[in-house]
């Protein structure tokens, strides 16, 4: 059996080490990212609601480019919410700055009651770029 072709990013989080995870895994043509938090270097949570979003974004794109990818290269989403009926106008207003056009990835958006301490969690499928 081979081993896991795990991805970090250059400024790996405390979270990673804390709870035993890969940030990513590469498989054939794909790259499974774990879900990416609003997590400062220590593993704390960016306490204002739009900037834990906003962080969130930027751990996954560390993520991404660790591995090659960006966000174009995303082909599916999925995100945690806590409270998606108050959170949901912050998070698409970060969202649209990220995906301005079409075409979007598919996207499935999940109410949950725990993330952590965190109040965001953004999980994606990307494809890996042809080697060439």
């Amino acid at each position: 059996m081979t081993k896991r072709d795990a991805v970090f990013p250059a400024n790996r989080h405390a979270l990673y080490d804390a709870h035993g995870y890969s940030a990513a895994i590469r498989s054939g043509d794909f790259l499974f990212v774990s879900g990416q938090v609003g997590s400062l270097e220590d593993g704390s949570a960016e306490p204002d609601f739009e900037k834990q979003v906003e962080q969130a974004f930027r751990n996954l794109e560390a993520v991404l480019q660790a591995a090659g990818c960006g966000f174009d290269d995303i082909v599916d989403v999925q995100t945690f919410h806590t409270d998606p009926q108050n959170q949901f106008d912050t998070i698409m207003a970060v969202k649209n700055r990220i995906f301005p056009e079409a075409p979007y990835p598919s996207w499935t958006a999940l109410g949950v009651t725990w993330l952590a301490g965190f109040d965001f969690e953004i999980k994606v499928i990307a494809r890996l770029p042809q080697a060439g």
